[in-house]
C-alpha cells in the first residue's frame, strides 16, 4: 500500500526498572497449570509462502505456544478453533492442509485439555507474515509496557539504524484511580521511505468497571495521507455498529477512538473491531486494520456454590482419608487470574463429637474427606459443616467469600450384634394345637431400626428334632415368636428344651465379635387335653358278594383312645348309612347287615358302598372321632337283560331297512353279553312276519320277513338271554308301528294316523265333532251381540220429562249480611294464591280452602247406559262425593268478597220469609217441564 496507519496508543506507564536496577526478591508462588501468555503474536517468514499459500504440515512456529502442566505435559492435548492449523504437544504450530493463505493476519483460539478432560485452558494466537526489517517503537519511561502475557513472538529482532529511531513525547496524567492513558505518536522522518508491509497491532486492554469519566480515549488512528487529503475514520464490528452498539466510538476527523461506558468482562471479554479510512468521497484510502480489545478482569464477583445445601454420607467407623463428598463453587471472574481462583475451607463443624475436627476439605478441589477416626452412628448420626469458598487464591484479607452447608449423614454398619435380654425363656402349649405362639423372645440391637443391620433372625440350634417349632420375627419390635408348626403329643413329649440363637440379616462388620448373649434356652411345657378316639384303619375296605341277607355280621370296626393316661370307655354309633343297610354294636363295634346288599343300588358307586361310624369317649368334654367303612360288592347274575327301544316304526313294505335293538344288563362282566336274541317259538305270527339279524353281541336288527305288512300297531315279542352262570333270560315286547312311507322311507302323516289304529270312520267322526263345536261357539257369539243390542234399544222406565239426571243445577248460597255480625271479614277474603296453604302445617285451616290431598276417583258413566244401571250409578257417585274431602262445598260457611261499608245493595237479612202461603207460585208453570214438579208442589197446578 502507498500509505499506512499510525497507531496512537493510550496506556499506563508500567515500566519500573531499567538496565542495572536492582530487583526486589519475589516469593515463589505455587505452580498453576496454564499457558504462559493469554495472547501470542507469531510472525511467519515470507519465504515459507509458495506463491500466495502455505503447504500442508509446514511448521509455522517451533514452540509457538508455551504450556506449563506443573508435572509435565503428559496427557495434555491442544485443540485449534481454526481447522487450517494444528498445535503439536510441544506447542509448535503446523498447517493442516495445503493452500493456507497468510496474506492477511489470522487469529484463532488454542484450547488445552488434560487427560481426564476435567479442566481446559485457552489462549489466542495471531499469525502474520514477517517481512523486511521493520521499524520498532522505542518506549520511554512514561509509556506503556506491553504486559508479559502479551509479548510478541518474533524470529529475530534486528537493530534499527539510528535514523529510524522514534521520538515520543509524553506527559504524565495520574488521578486517584491510578495512571490514565496518555496519547503518543509514531513519527517517521519524511526523507526516509518506509517499505510496504502490514501492521500487526497488539491487543488493547481495557479494565472492567472503570469509573470514567466517559467517553475515555483508547486509540488514535492516523493515516499518512491526512496531509494531502481530508480523511474520515470509522470503526465496524461488535460494540461499534453491531449489538451492543456504540460501546466504542471514533472521532471521524481526528481518528480518536473512545470507550463510552464501563465494561463488564463477565458479559463480554473480547471485542474485534476494524478501523477504516476513506476520503470525502467515501473512497477507501487505506487497508482496514484489525483492533483487538480485551476487557481486563477485576475481582467483582463472589464465588457462588452450585447448591446452598449439600448432602453426603459416610460409613461409620470409616478410616481417615475416606472420601465423603465434593462441594463446588464457581466464580464468574477470570479463572486464569487470581480473581477467579477459588479455594475452600471448613468454617465450622457440629457437633464436636468425638472431637471437633473429623473432616477436612481439599482447598483446590472441594473434596471433603474424613481426617480422624471415631465416627459412631449410635452416638452422632449427622454432622453439619459450614464450607467457605474464597477467590484471590483463598486470601481472606482481600478475597471475596461465600458459604454453603454440607450435611453429612453417618451410615449405619452392623457393628452391634443382637443380644437376647435373658438367658432363659419359657412357654406352654396344648397338645394338637398348631399355629399358636407359645413364647416371646426379646432382643436388643443398637443399630439403626428396621434395617438389615437391626433385623433379627432366630434359629433353633437343638431340642426340636421333629421340627415342631419355628421362630418368626416380629417386624415391629424385632421380637422372636416361637410358633408351633407341627402338633405336639402329650403322650409322647411332655416338655421341650430348645436352644436358640439370634443373628442379623447381614453379617457383622469386620473385627466385630458376636455377643455372649446371642443364645438362650427356651422351655416349652405341653398340656394334656382329651383327644378323640380314632379308628385304627380308616377307611376300612372289605369285600362281599351282593345279595348278602339281612342279619349277617360283616366286620368289626374298633377305635382306640389316644389318652393312655386316662381310663375312658368308647361307644359306637352310626353316622352315615345312605341305604340303611347296616347297624353297629355300641360297645364292641360289630357291624351287621339289616337289608340285602345290592350292587346295582344307586347308593353304590364303582361297586363300593360307604358308611361312616362315630366313636365317642366319656371324657370331659366328650371327644369323638369318625371312621369310614367301604364294602366292595362283587357282582352276581341277578338282573335279566332288557331291550331298547321299546317303541319303533317301520314301513309297510320291506325296503331293506329295519329297527336296531340293543340289549342292556345292570350286571357287570361276565354276567352281561354277548346276548342271545330270538323270537318265541309259540308266537307263530311273529315268526312268520318278522326276522332278527345279529349285528354284534349286544345289538340286532328287527325287520319284515314278508314283502308287505298292513299298516297298524304290532307287538313283537323277543327273548334275550345273557352270558351269566347260570344265564338269565327276559322276554321283551317291542311296539312297532307299520305305516306307508314316502320315497325317502319316512312315514306319511296319514299313514302315521292309520298306524296309530284309527280307521277312516274314526277320522270322519273326529272331524264332525270339531265342526259342531265351532258352530256352537259361533251361535253363542251371535246371541250375545243380539242381547246387547236389545238392552240398548229398550225404553226408559220413567217419563223423559221426569228424568232429572241432567237437570240438577247448583246455585251458590248466600250467608248472613255483611254488617249483621261483628266478624273479622279479613279472614273471608279470597286468597290470591295457594302457596301459604301448601306450606301450612296440620291444624286449624280456613274453611274456604281446598284440602291439598289427592283427589278421589269417581265412577265412570258408560257411554250407552242401561236403564237399570242408573240407580246404581247415582248411588256410587253419591258415596264417592260424600267421602271426597276435595269436593265443594268444603264447609257450611261460604265465603264471599266483602264489598265494604255503605254498599248500595241492601242486606238480604232484611228480607222476610212468608209463611202465610199468600205468595203465588203460578209463574213456575211458565218455566217449562223442568219446573213442573215444583209448580205442582207450590202453585197448585193443573193436577189440583
Amino acid at each position: 500500500m502507498k500509505g499506512a496507519f499510525a497507531l496512537l496508543l493510550a496506556g499506563t506507564v508500567l515500566l519500573r526498572a531499567s538496565l542495572g536496577s536492582k530487583r526486589e526478591p519475589v516469593l515463589k508462588e505455587p505452580c498453576r497449570p496454564g499457558f504462559s501468555q493469554s495472547f501470542y503474536t507469531v510472525l511467519v517468514p515470507r519465504d515459507l509462502l509458495q506463491g500466495r499459500s502455505v503447504l500442508k504440515d509446514t511448521i509455522l512456529s517451533s514452540g509457538g505456544v508455551k504450556f506449563n502442566g506443573c508435572s509435565g505435559n503428559q496427557g495434555v492435548a491442544f485443540e485449534s478453533s481454526n481447522p487450517s492449523f494444528r498445535v503439536a504437544k510441544d506447542g509448535s504450530i503446523y498447517t493442516s492442509h495445503d493452500g493456507v493463505n497468510l496474506a492477511k493476519p489470522v487469529q484463532f483460539l488454542v484450547i488445552a485439555h488434560n487427560h481426564p478432560n476435567t479442566h481446559s485452558w485457552e489462549t489466542t494466537v495471531q499469525l502474520a507474515l514477517d517481512g523486511p526489517p521493520r521499524v520498532l517503537p522505542v518506549l520511554t519511561a512514561n509509556q506503556q509496557e506491553v504486559p508479559s502475557n502479551q509479548q510478541t513472538v518474533m524470529p529475530s529482532q534486528p537493530t534499527l539504524p539510528p535514523h529510524q529511531q522514534i521520538s515520543l513525547e509524553t506527559s504524565p496524567n495520574e488521578d486517584a484511580y491510578g495512571p490514565q492513558p496518555v496519547p503518543f505518536s509514531i513519527r517517521f522522518p519524511g526523507k526516509h521511505r518506509r517499505h510496504k508491509r502490514d501492521w500487526v497491532i497488539p491487543p488493547i486492554n481495557v479494565p472492567e468497571n472503570s469509573r470514567g469519566p466517559f467517553p475515555q480515549i483508547l486509540v488514535s488512528i492516523r493515516s499518512d495521507k491526512d496531509k494531502s487529503n481530508q480523511i474520515r475514520y470509522s470503526i465496524t464490528g461488535v460494540g461499534a455498529d453491531q449489538p451492543p452498539n456504540e460501546v466504542f466510538k471514533i472521532d471521524p476527523v481526528t481518528g480518536k477512538m473512545f470507550v463510552t461506558k464501563p465494561m463488564d468482562r463477565e458479559e463480554r471479554s473480547f471485542y474485534h473491531l476494524r478501523a477504516h479510512a476513506v476520503d470525502m468521497n467515501g473512497i477507501q484510502v487505506e487497508t482496514p486494520i484489525d483492533l483487538y480489545i480485551y476487557v481486563i478482569d477485576m475481582n467483582d464477583n463472589r464465588p457462588e456454590f452450585q447448591n446452598q445445601v449439600y448432602n453426603g454420607s459416610v460409613l461409620e467407623n470409616a478410616r481417615p482419608g475416606t472420601y465423603v463428598m465434593t462441594v463446588t463453587a464457581n466464580d464468574a471472574d477470570d479463572n486464569a487470574t487470581s480473581n477467579g481462583m477459588v479455594q475452600y475451607l471448613i468454617k465450622s463443624e457440629l457437633p464436636h463429637s468425638p472431637n471437633s475436627h473429623l473432616f477436612t476439605i481439599n482447598s483446590l478441589t472441594g473434596d471433603i474427606a474424613t481426617v480422624a477416626a471415631g465416627l459412631d452412628r449410635e452416638k452422632v448420626s449427622q454432622y453439619t459443616l459450614i464450607v467457605q469458598a474464597t477467590d484471590m487464591e483463598g486470601v481472606q484479607s482481600y478475597g471475596l467469600s461465600n458459604t454453603a452447608t454440607a450435611i453429612i449423614t453417618v451410615i449405619d454398619i452392623n457393628d452391634n450384634p443382637p443380644e437376647l435380654t435373658d438367658t432363659t425363656f419359657s412357654g406352654e402349649v396344648q397338645e394338637n394345637k398348631v399355629g399358636v405362639v407359645v413364647a416371646n423372645l426379646t432382643v436388643l440391637d443398637r443399630d439403626q431400626p428396621h434395617t438389615p443391620n437391626w433385623n433379627a433372625v432366630y434359629k433353633i440350634l437343638s431340642g426340636d428334632s421333629f421340627n415342631h417349632f419355628t421362630i418368626r420375627t416380629n417386624p415391629e419390635n424385632n421380637d422372636g415368636m416361637v410358633t408351633v408348626v407341627k402338633a405336639v403329643d402329650y403322650e409322647q413329649n411332655r416338655a421341650f428344651m430348645l436352644n436358640v440363637a439370634v443373628y442379623n440379616q447381614v453379617p457383622l462388620a469386620n473385627n466385630i465379635p458376636s455377643s455372649m448373649q446371642h443364645t438362650a434356652g427356651v422351655t416349652i411345657s405341653v398340656q394334656d387335653v382329651n383327644e378323640p378316639p380314632y379308628f385304627l384303619n380308616s377307611p376300612k375296605l372289605i369285600r362281599f358278594q351282593e345279595g348278602v341277607p339281612a342279619g349277617t355280621s360283616i366286620a368289626t370296626f374298633p377305635a382306640k383312645d389316644p389318652d393312655i393316661f386316662m381310663q375312658q370307655s368308647i361307644r359306637y354309633a352310626k353316622l352315615a348309612d345312605p341305604a340303611n343297610w347296616l347297624t353297629i354294636n355300641a360297645t364292641s363295634g360289630q357291624i351287621t347287615t339289616t337289608a340285602i346288599l345290592d350292587r346295582e343300588s344307586v347308593y353304590v358307586k364303582n361297586n363300593i358302598y360307604e358308611a361312616t361310624f362315630l366313636a365317642t369317649d366319656n371324657g370331659y368334654p366328650p371327644a369323638s372321632g369318625t371312621g369310614t367303612l367301604q364294602i366292595y360288592l362283587t357282582d352276581v347274575n341277578d338282573n335279566p337283560p332288557t331291550l331298547l327301544p321299546r317303541q319303533a316304526q317301520i314301513c309297510e313294505r320291506s325296503n331293506g331297512h329295519g329297527i336296531n335293538l340293543t340289549a342292556s344288563d345292570a350286571d357287570t362282566d361276565p354276567n352281561v353279553g354277548p346276548f342271545i336274541f330270538e323270537l318265541p317259538l309259540y308266537h307263530t305270527s311273529a315268526r312268520r312276519n318278522w326276522t332278527i339279524t345279529r349285528i354284534n353281541g349286544d345289538n340286532v336288527r328287527l325287520g319284515l320277513r314278508i314283502h308287505y305288512l298292513e299298516s297298524g300297531v304290532y307287538e313283537v315279542p323277543i327273548t334275550v338271554t345273557d352270558s351269566g352262570n347260570p344265564p338269565l333270560s327276559n322276554q321283551s315286547s317291542i311296539t312297532v308301528k307299520v305305516c306307508p312311507c314316502d320315497e325317502n322311507g319316512d312315514c306319511t302323516t296319514l299313514g302315521a294316523v292309520a298306524a296309530a289304529g284309527l280307521g277312516t270312520g274314526a277320522i270322519i267322526a273326529i272331524l264332525i265333532c270339531i265342526i259342531i263345536l265351532l258352530s256352537m261357539v259361533l251361535l253363542f257369539v251371535v246371541w250375545m251381540k243380539r242381547r246387547e243390542k236389545e238392552r240398548q234399544n229398550k225404553q226408559l222406565l220413567i217419563d223423559p220429562e221426569d228424568d232429572v239426571r241432567d237437570n240438577i243445577l247448583k246455585y251458590d248460597e248466600e250467608g248472613g249480611g255483611e254488617e249483621d255480625q261483628d266478624y273479622d271479614l279479613s279472614q273471608l277474603q279470597q286468597p290470591e294464591s295457594l302457596d301459604h296453604i301448601i306450606g301450612k302445617g296440620p291444624g286449624v285451616r280456613r274453611v274456604d280452602e281446598r284440602p291439598v290431598i289427592p283427589e278421589s276417583q269417581y265412577p265412570i258413566r258408560p257411554m250407552v247406559p242401561h236403564p237399570g244401571d242408573i240407580g246404581d250409578f247415582i248411588n256410587e257417585g253419591l258415596r264417592a262425593a260424600d267421602n271426597d274431602p276435595t269436593a265443594p262445598p268444603y264447609d257450611s260457611l261460604l265465603v264471599f268478597d266483602y264489598e265494604g261499608s255503605g254498599s248500595t245493595a241492601g242486606s238480604v237479612s232484611s228480607l222476610n220469609s212468608s209463611s202465610t202461603g199468600d205468595q203465588s207460585y203460578d209463574y213456575l208453570n211458565d218455566w217449562g217441564p223442568r219446573f213442573k214438579k215444583l209448580a205442582d208442589m207450590y202453585g197448585g197446578g193443573d193436577d189440583d
